[in-house]
């Protein structure tokens, strides 16, 4: 193991896997474990759906549809910004050009 890299253990649905990812991410990796295992006992528990590799395709697919959301959400939050910022520059350029005229 590097200084770089860390080999991480991740339990999901009981079975344990080694994972190696960048030192700093660790957490990251961690955090991440725990809401894939989450997930899949969600689903698993539902009883809908049988078989490992079956559960984790179910928790990835509706990861990434929130994923999905997630990304559209922020797009439309930027698209905001972007329209707010803009009338408070036009705004901030009609009181300059307004304040030019009065000191001609």
């Amino acid at each position: 193991m590097t200084d770089q890299h860390a080999h991480v253990s991740v339990r999901i649905l009981d079975k344990e896997y080694q994972v190696a990812c960048p030192a700093d991410e660790r957490t990251d990796l961690l955090d991440s474990a725990e809401v894939l295992n989450a997930r899949m006992r969600e689903i698993r528990d539902g009883g809908n759906i049988v078989g490992l590799d079956r559960i984790a395709v179910m928790a990835a697919l509706n990861m990434a549809n929130d994923l999905i959301h997630a990304q559209a959400r922020d797009q439309a939050l930027d698209g905001d910004f972007s329209e707010r910022l803009k009338l408070i520059s036009d705004r901030v350029d009609n009181v300059l050009s307004d304040t030019r005229q009065l000191d001609l």
